[in-house]
This record gives structure tokens, sequence and C-alpha cells, in this order.
């Protein structure tokens, strides 16, 4: 613990704060047009979504350390350094989810439990996936190719996910249960990948 904590500090220093910022802002930008007239209103759930997508990339670049390679040989374990700054981050977001669904106005809310789900679930594939990019590539900024490939995966999944496993319905739709149990099984699939990846790294065999 005392390692930890004084490790704290020195974490915080390097996490990218100005992407998760900048995303940020941007998400909450999107859940004010909530605000901005009835159509804008009716349209609300899927403005909370955009803006979970676009704080879920600012989260891609939370494991960003240009400095990487330098510190692999430094005596705290990978898993340790990766649970810091996803520790830092954690009232970050909540502080950011609850201002942007105070955004949204109270009779256009979706059920906040359900959709709490869904931001959870996002927000933790996100980090995942940047984990995963750092187990298996000597890549030192995940952020940008794991935000692009977020972006892309959202918008294929919203093209081609098949109805019968549909995530993003409305709330009036039958299905709406059944997709927030699917998002529970997306939620915890990434806080296992998440777990599991946070190791340290593939070492790449040496060839002679």
């Amino acid at each position: 613990m005392p390692v930890t904590r004084q490790l704290a500090l020195p974490v915080h220093r390097t996490v990218p704060w100005g992407a998760v910022g900048a995303a940020g802002a941007a998400g909450l930008l999107l859940a004010a047009l909530t605000r901005t007239g009835e159509t804008a209103e009716r349209l609300s759930l899927y403005l909370l979504r955009a803006a979970i997508l676009a704080f879920a990339v600012g989260l891609a670049f939370l494991l960003d350390d240009p400095a990487r390679h330098t510190t692999a040989a430094v005596p705290t374990p990978r898993p340790v350094r990766v649970a810091l700054r996803v520790a830092l981050a954690v009232p970050a977001a909540a502080a950011w989810w609850t201002v942007a669904l105070l955004l949204v106005p109270q009779g256009a809310r979706p059920p906040v439990g359900d959709i709490t789900l869904e931001a959870g679930a996002a927000f933790v594939l996100a980090v995942a996936a940047a984990a995963a990019a750092v187990r298996f590539s000597e890549v030192a900024r995940p952020g940008p190719p794991v935000s692009g490939g977020l972006l892309a995966t959202a918008v294929l999944a919203l093209l081609f996910w098949p109805g019968r496993w549909a995530l993003f319905v409305p709330v009036e739709d039958e299905r709406w249960a059944a997709a927030h149990d699917r998002w529970a099984v997306v939620l915890a699939g990434a806080v296992v990948a998440g777990a599991v990846c946070a190791v340290e790294p593939v070492r790449r065999r040496i060839r002679f």
C-alpha cells in the first residue's frame, strides 16, 4: 500500500487528461443538445448514447504512455500501474456521467439504471481494448487506433448487428430488458478481458 500511494501522483501526471477531458467535453455538449428543443428531447436516448461513445473514445487514451518502453523494467508490476490509472479515472468518469444525466431533461431521461449499464459497458470496453493493444503489441499510444476501432465498431454494430441480439433499442421497444441483459454480459466480458490483458505484455520470441 505505501508503494501504491507513492505511485499515485507520478501516475496521475502521466495520464493523458487532455484527451480524456476533450472527449468528455464533446460528450457533455451532445448531452446538452437534449435541452435545445422538443425534437432534440425526443432524441435524448440517441444523443446520450452518442455522448457515451464520445467519452469512451477519450478513455481509450487512458493507457497511453510514451515512456512505456523505458519503464518496462520498473519493479512495480504492470497490473498495479494499470489499476492505478483506472482508479484515478473512475471518479472522473462517475462525475462526468452524473453531469451528463443531469443535462438531459427529467421527462426525457431514459431509465437511469439501464442507460448507466450501457455507459459502464462502453467505458470498460474502451479501457479493455487499450489494455489488449498494450498486451499484444509494442505500441506506446494505444489511444488513436483503439478509439478509431471503437468508432468503427459502433457504426458497424448499428448497421449490421442481428436484431434478435439487439443492443441499441429504444425505451418503448419490447426488447429493452433483454437488450440490457446482453449489455450486462458485455460489461462482464469487458471486465474479464481487461483483467487478463492488464498483465505484462507478450514478449516477442527472439529469432536466430
